[in-house]
């Protein structure tokens, strides 16, 4: 499948969902007026058959039972509108974003820190991001791991070959994960803290009713005391004024621990609701057959002790609805004393929490895994014309035909990149807005996709998974009284401190001392390139200093210089875009002040 196929079936099923939500619109229409008509004919042949009340009951009892199943059929066609529509606007978000519109995705603005080593120098956050160009998730707590794959993609070759397995299998199953993005965009995205959960069940067990044998004795001796009661009284051996004293005694008994009851329904009060909608996502990768070691891995999570997390937490749902009738009448006067349905309940609630307390956090954990892969495997299936990297045992970053995936299509211009040694840095040279920014986001941001096991925009790309760092944007702090320039020494420091520690980086860099003045500037970018390259690093560094270049010289097997060039036609400026060899020869900067009036 190529990026048009994709693109034509996004519009294919865009418009056979409105073919079915105009279906479903007429069907609810027609059933809508027949439970009308059905009551209309209950109230007239009621009416007319008044005399005869055995016709009548008849009558009514065959018109209410019609209008339920009706209504039932009602509630089922209503359900699968809401779904077509939700995945109706769904399919019409991708196909805008197949033009690069991303704005009805979330870009999880809050997760932007320029502390990160890399994050907000690659735009991975925020408005027109990258991270909104991908993010599918549909629970916050997906969001939250999709964006901590991100910040700390994976340095390790087995683990990021068995995530890119996952992705590649998610993809080839696109209905079933198309089917997890709707379900979870129809139930809503509840913020639920599973830690906060785990913590009130510790709460609860502490005082637990299941802990009492006194109790637990209770839920079966006095149902048997009624039933022992009822049969004497029917066989006429005792009064059925023992009946009431019985009646009596239980139903005080039933109300001595309504503290303790009514702690458990408040505790559940809202987390049964929220947890119930996520037991419909939980079924999807429960019923689903992998073959790769991550998925089969959360599988096993959400499968385990002889059921599975979403029948448990179904299970769950139904003990906290049967505890919530015990606050209702009649139950409250017949059901709590004579089968101390209240106590029952309170107690099956307990011995869930004792068998699942614990399962709790990984249910979740996996569910946020699953979701936070749909998200790449969406990504995979969006971009059929990318390619998976091989990962190399040795230092190594070689592409062909590199780009950036928020660059549209038809515009973005690729480049090759080429480091098959180490100690080894490019240095790119070349005018203002010639595109030597853009190549160096270009590389961050392939170089992330590839360590999470996603695809990247190459037609080829062998990289070492390094620990990727880049100073492309510092910023100054007022907050931290911090000027520019020595946000930047920080930065530096911080990846002089990873070298000594051993670590394996690729650098980024643009403009190094961008805060201090020409000369001071041109020594201290010196300095630090010879100090990388004795330290055994690699990266790409872009300035406009040409004396950098003069490295090449002094480093040949460590050092290779590249530009972009601009070219004035016409008097106008030309950008190839395209990286070649050597220093750039021209400078735009004046000729730009020029055409805007700003010099003469």
């Amino acid at each position: 499948m190529n990026i048009q196929e994709v693109i034509s079936t996004y519009s294919v099923t865009v418009e056979k969902q409105e073919s079915i939500i105009r279906v479903l619109n007429t069907k609810i229409l027609h059933i809508s007026i027949l439970r009308f008509l059905v009551v209309i004919v209950a109230c007239a042949l009621s009416y007319l058959l008044w005399q005869n009340t055995i016709a009548v009951t008849i009558t009514l009892s065959v018109c209410v039972l019609l209008f339920l199943i009706l209504l039932k059929y009602h509630e089922k066609l209503f359900r699968a509108k809401k779904y077509s529509e939700t995945k109706l606007q769904y399919l019409v978000n991708e196909l805008k974003g197949m033009e690069y519109d991303f704005s009805s995705f979330d870009g999880a603005d809050e997760k932007t820190d320029p502390k990160h080593r890399f994050a907000s120098d690659l735009d991975l956050f925020g408005k027109n991001s990258f991270f909104q160009s991908i993010n599918r998730t549909v629970t916050s707590f997906g969001t939250d791991k999709l964006a901590n794959i991100f910040l700390n993609p994976l340095e390790n070759k087995k683990e990021i070959l068995q995530q890119q397995q996952a992705v590649k299998e998610l993809k080839d199953k696109y209905e079933s994960v198309l089917n997890f993005i709707i379900e979870g965009r129809l139930t809503g995205q509840d913020r639920l803290n599973t830690k906060k959960i785990t913590e009130s069940f510790a709460d609860i067990s502490s005082l637990s009713l299941n802990k009492r044998k006194f109790w637990n004795i209770a839920t079966y001796i006095v149902p048997l005391l009624y039933l022992i009661m009822g049969v004497l009284i029917v066989c006429d051996v005792i009064s059925s004024v023992y009946f009431g004293a019985l009646w009596t005694a239980t139903f005080i008994l039933s109300i001595v621990p309504s503290k303790r009851v009514q702690y458990l329904a408040q505790i559940f009060e809202k987390k049964t609701n929220v947890l119930k909608k996520y037991a419909i996502l939980f079924k999807i990768p429960e019923n689903e057959q992998f073959v790769s070691a991550e998925l089969n891995e959360l599988k096993k999570i959400l499968n385990s002790d002889n059921t599975s997390a979403s029948k448990a937490i179904n299970k769950l749902k139904y003990y906290y609805d049967c505890l919530g009738l015990s606050f209702t009448f009649p139950i409250i006067l017949i059901f709590n004393p004579v089968l101390m349905w209240n106590i029952k309940y309170a107690i099956k609630i307990e011995r869930w929490i004792e068998q699942y307390e614990k399962q709790i956090e990984p249910w979740f954990a996996a569910l946020a895994k699953f979701d936070a892969t749909a998200s790449l495997a969406i990504f995979a299936h969006n971009h059929p014309e990318y390619t998976y990297p091989c990962i190399a045992e040795q230092y190594m970053f070689k592409a062909k035909a590199l780009g950036h995936p928020l660059l549209h299509r038809n515009i973005c211009v690729k480049n090759d990149v080429d480091m098959e040694k180490r100690p080894f840095f490019l240095v790119i040279t070349g005018a203002n807005m010639a595109g030597k920014s853009t190549y160096l986001r270009t590389i961050g941001i392939n170089h992330i996709l590839a360590c999470v096991g996603a695809p990247v925009c190459a037609e080829e790309l062998t990289i070492f998974p390094a620990k990727l760092v880049t100073n492309l944007r510092t910023t100054d702090s007022l907050n931290d009284n911090e000027s520019y320039f020595f946000a930047e020494l920080k930065r530096l420091k911080m990846i002089i401190d990873c070298l000594n520690a051993g670590e394996t980086l690729l650098i980024i860099l643009d403009e190094i001392l961008k805060g201090t003045n020409s000369e001071d500037k041109q020594k201290g970018s010196l300095a630090l390139i010879k100090q990388l390259i004795t330290m055994n690093s690699n990266g790409i560094i872009a300035t406009h200093d040409l004396v950098l270049g003069t490295l090449e010289k002094e480093f040949p097997e460590h050092i290779k210089n590249y530009c972009f060039e601009a070219t004035i036609q016409d008097n106008r400026l030309i950008f190839s875009y395209k990286i070649m060899e050597g220093i750039a020869q021209n400078m735009n900067a004046t000729f730009l002040m020029r055409r805007m009036g700003i010099v003469l």
